[in-house]
C-alpha cells in the first residue's frame, strides 16, 4: 500500500537549501539542550522592493513591531503581518515530542559529538546585509522582493534561511581550536519565513537544517600539501560505517562544466576524498531515516521496498561539485537534500581561508511529513491533542487523521486595475500585482482555515487589454466542520481586502 498523500505532498514542497556567501554578525549561537539518547532546496530565491499600485489606498501601519522582545521601527518597506508574528517563538523543534523536534533529533544523531555541535538560532529577525548583501545576492537579485520576503524594515528580515548564520558558524569551528578542538562541524536548525503559495505542502514559517564538515589546511600554499590532506580526510572516511544500500552514483566526482574543480583552491585527491566523505555520511543519515520511516509504515500495514539511493549532479552558487540526494520510497524518487564541496571563496570571506570541507541543507518539514505520513503541513501548527498526544520522543509513529472534514470551495473572481502589471521582471521594477499579495491577503482573513488556493482561470479582455483572474480557495478546518455561513463570512473580507489593497475590481 502506498502513501499517496504524503508522497504528493514530498513531491510539491520546497526543500529549498541556500548555502550562502559571505554571512558577518555573529549571532547568539544557543546550543540545544541535552536529550535522551535516541535509538534509532532551490537556493533562496524571493524579486527586488514591490512598488505599490497608485489605485490601492494606503492602510494605516503600525509605527513599531516588536519580536522578540525586540522592537523595531516600521517603514514603506514593512510588510509582516501579526498573524506570521504570532508563530514566533513557538519553537516546535525544541518541543521533544512534536514530529519537528523528534525528526531533528533523529537527524542529529548522525552528527553527534565531539565531531558536531547541534545548535538552533532561535531570535528569526537578521539584517538584510546577512540575509542578502553578504551572501552574494546581487542588487536586483528576485530573493530581495517584498513579494515572497517578510521585510520587518528597509534594514531589517525575518531570515529567508538558515544560511544568514553560516559565516558565523565557520568562524565557531576555527575558534574551536582554542576551546573545542575536536569540534569541526556544526548542525544548526531555524524557523525560516517566505511568502509563498498556500496548499497542503507549503507555510509561510518553516524549518531548515544545514551542516557543515571542515577540515583545517595549511596557511600559507595548502596545494603543496594536498596529498597530507587528503591522508587526513581518508582517514576521517575510514571511521564512518559502511552500508549495503545500493547506491547509484553514475557520474564522476568531477565535470569540467557540470561539477567543475575549484582549480585555484583544491585539488582533485582532495575533492574526491571531500566528496567520499560528505556522500558516505548523508548516506548513512538517509539510511537511519528511511529504516525509521519503514519500521513506522510496515506497523501500519503498508507494503515497504528496499531502499534505494542516487547522487544526482547539481548546481548551487555556493559548492562545487554539488549533488541532490534522492530516495526511492513508495514508488517515487524523492529529493531529500542539497549539497557539494564548499566553494573557498565563501570560506575566505568568512576569515577562515585555511579550511575547506562539505555541507549540506534540508527542509525539515519535507522530512517529518514522510516519516510520520502527514500529509497536510498545517499540522504541525495544531495545538489539538488529537494531533499532539500521538507522538512521543524518540519514537516514529504514522499519524492517523483523528477526522475528515469536507471543503468549501469559494471562487473569487476580479479585475486588475487598468495600469496594473502581472509577473513583470522577477528582478526587481513595479510589480503592481503579484500572486503572493492574494495569498497573503487570503492567509491574514482565513489563516490555517484555508487549504489551498488555486488560480482557475485568467484571461486579457480583447478589447480594453484588461486582465481578469479567478481564484479558487478551498476553506476546510483540520479539526471541525466550517459552516458555509462561516466561510462565506471570510470570503466576503477576502473580496473587500482585495480592493481595499490591490484596487482589483470585483466580478
Amino acid at each position: 500500500m502506498r502513501l499517496p498523500a504524503t508522497s504528493r505532498a514530498l513531491r510539491a514542497s520546497s526543500g529549498r537549501w541556500s548555502i550562502a556567501a559571505r554571512p558577518t554578525i555573529i549571532p547568539r549561537s544557543i546550543p540545544i539542550p541535552s536529550r535522551p539518547a535516541f535509538s534509532l532546496r532551490e537556493w533562496s530565491s524571493t524579486p527586488t522592493c514591490r512598488i505599490p499600485s497608485t489605485a490601492s489606498p494606503q492602510k494605516t501601519q503600525k509605527s513599531t513591531l516588536k519580536i522578540e522582545d525586540e522592537t523595531h521601527k516600521t517603514d514603506e518597506w514593512t510588510n509582516t503581518p501579526d498573524t506570521i508574528l504570532s508563530h514566533v517563538g513557538r519553537r516546535l523543534y525544541l518541543d521533544e515530542n512534536h514530529p519537528l523536534a523528534i525528526t531533528r533529533q533523529l537527524i542529529e544523531s548522525q552528527f553527534t559529538g565531539p565531531d558536531f555541535g547541534n545548535y538552533s538560532e532561535k531570535n528569526p529577525v537578521v539584517s538584510t546585509k546577512n540575509n542578502f548583501d553578504v551572501l552574494g545576492f546581487p542588487e536586483d537579485h528576485p530573493g530581495r522582493s517584498r513579494t515572497d520576503t517578510y521585510y520587518v524594515n528597509d534594514k531589517t528580515v525575518l531570515r529567508t534561511h538558515t544560511s544568514a548564520h553560516q559565516r558565523a558558524y565557520f568562524q565557531q569551528i576555527s575558534r574551536n581550536e582554542k576551546t573545542r578542538p575536536d569540534e569541526v562541524g556544526y548542525t544548526i536548525i531555524a524557523d525560516v519565513y517566505r511568502r509563498d503559495a498556500i496548499d497542503r505542502s507549503h507555510y509561510p514559517v518553516f524549518h531548515q537544517m544545514e551542516a557543515a564538515r571542515l577540515w583545517k589546511r595549511p596557511d600559507t600554499n595548502p596545494l603543496a600539501a594536498s596529498k597530507e590532506t587528503t591522508a587526513m580526510i581518508m582517514a576521517d572516511l575510514e571511521k564512518l560505517p559502511s552500508h549495503d544500500v545500493v547506491v547509484e552514483d553514475p557520474n564522476p566526482t568531477l565535470h569540467d562544466q557540470r561539477n567543475p574543480l575549484q582549480d585555484k583552491h583544491h585539488s582533485v585527491e582532495e575533492v574526491e576524498a571531500v566528496a567520499a566523505h560528505l556522500k558516505r555520511s548523508l548516506e548513512l543519515m538517509v539510511i537511519k531515516i528511511f529504516t525509521e520511516a519503514s519500521k513506522a509504515a510496515s506497523k501500519g500495514g503498508a507494503e515497504v521496498e528496499p531502499l534505494k539511493v542516487r547522487w544526482i549532479e547539481a548546481y548551487f552558487p555556493f559548492t562545487s561539485p554539488s549533488w541532490e540526494l534522492e530516495v526511492f520510497w513508495q514508488g517515487d524518487w524523492l529529493e531529500i537534500l542539497g549539497c557539494g564541496v564548499i566553494k573557498q571563496d565563501l570560506l575566505i570571506n568568512s576569515d577562515v581561508p585555511n579550511r575547506m570541507g562539505w555541507a549540506f541543507g534540508l527542509g525539515l518539514e519535507r522530512i517529518a511529513m514522510l516519516l510520520f505520513n502527514i500529509p497536510d503541513i498545517r499540522l504541525f501548527w495544531s495545538k489539538d491533542a488529537r494531533f499532539l498526544s500521538q507522538f512521543r520522543a524518540g519514537e516514529i509513529t504514522r499519524f492517523e487523521p483523528f477526522s475528515k472534514h469536507p471543503a468549501c470551495y469559494k471562487d473569487v473572481a476580479f479585475w486588475l486595475p487598468p495600469a496594473a502589471v502581472t509577473g513583470g521582471s522577477a528582478a526587481g521594477g513595479a510589480v503592481p500585482f503579484h500572486e503572493n499579495d492574494v495569498m497573503e491577503i487570503v492567509r491574514g482573513i482565513g489563516g490555517d482555515l484555508v487549504e489551498d488556493v488555486t488560480l482557475i482561470d485568467e484571461f486579457t479582455h480583447p478589447k480594453t487589454a484588461r486582465k481578469s483572474m479567478c481564484y479558487r480557495i478551498n476553506y476546510r478546518s483540520l479539526e471541525r466542520t466550517l459552516t458555509n455561513e462561516e466561510s462565506n463570512e471570510l470570503n466576503l473580507k477576502v473580496r473587500e481586502k482585495l480592493v481595499e489593497e490591490l484596487g482589483v475590481e470585483l466580478r
